[in-house]
């Protein structure tokens, strides 16, 4: 089972759509988290949502919790969320990138998809991961063609994946298989 983790957000129902295609979903508000669904589920999925991941307290505590003992997937916020949880630092871009389609490529620290792979993206977001960022055993895996800023991570040793885009966005290309690649770890 996947439990989706709601930060309200108008996306949260398009991501539990989606990812019902692969698995039975659960989805709880974040101010409602059910633990027993929790200890049931194989994946943790973060949602997209406003503001910033210093605002969800109560994500990090589940992240820190679950990290290395259930598959994790995080979307736009939940992304930022999971690398802000690692010590990254999540800043404002000069650019906000709100219903906006970009190129992203993967590089050859993903294990999931093949170096130069391209896919076209939805974005919408105003924050991004400052870098240079380390965290041990995480990886930026895709980045946008023109801004170069990160678009994915991929943590294969914890099972802990990012998107900063949202594959569920009809702006996202092939969004489907990208979610199925981190459920079901294959290399395309």
């Amino acid at each position: 089972m996947i439990y989706v983790i709601d930060h309200k957000d108008s996306f949260t129902q398009n991501i539990v759509h989606q990812f019902s295609l692969f698995d039975k979903v659960e989805c709880d508000d974040l101010r409602q988290i059910d633990k027993s669904k929790l200890k049931k589920a194989s994946t943790i999925v973060f949602s997209p949502g406003p503001g910033s991941p210093k605002d969800y307290p109560d994500s990090s505590k589940i992240y820190n919790r679950f990290k290395g003992k259930k598959k994790i997937i995080g979307i736009c916020l939940g992304f930022q969320q999971i690398l802000y949880c690692e010590g990254a630092n999540i800043v404002e871009q000069k650019k906000i990138y709100h219903g906006f389609q970009s190129e992203i490529i993967t590089n050859k620290f993903s294990n999931l998809f093949a170096n130069g792979s391209k896919f076209k993206v939805g974005r919408y977001h105003s924050l991004k991961l400052k870098e240079p960022f380390y965290a041990k055993n995480f990886n930026v895996t895709m980045r946008c063609v023109k801004s170069k800023v990160a678009m994915s991570f991929e943590n294969n040793k914890d099972k802990i994946y990012g998107f900063q885009f949202h594959p569920e966005s009809f702006l996202t290309i092939n969004g489907n298989l990208l979610i199925k690649k981190n459920l079901i770890d294959l290399k395309i």
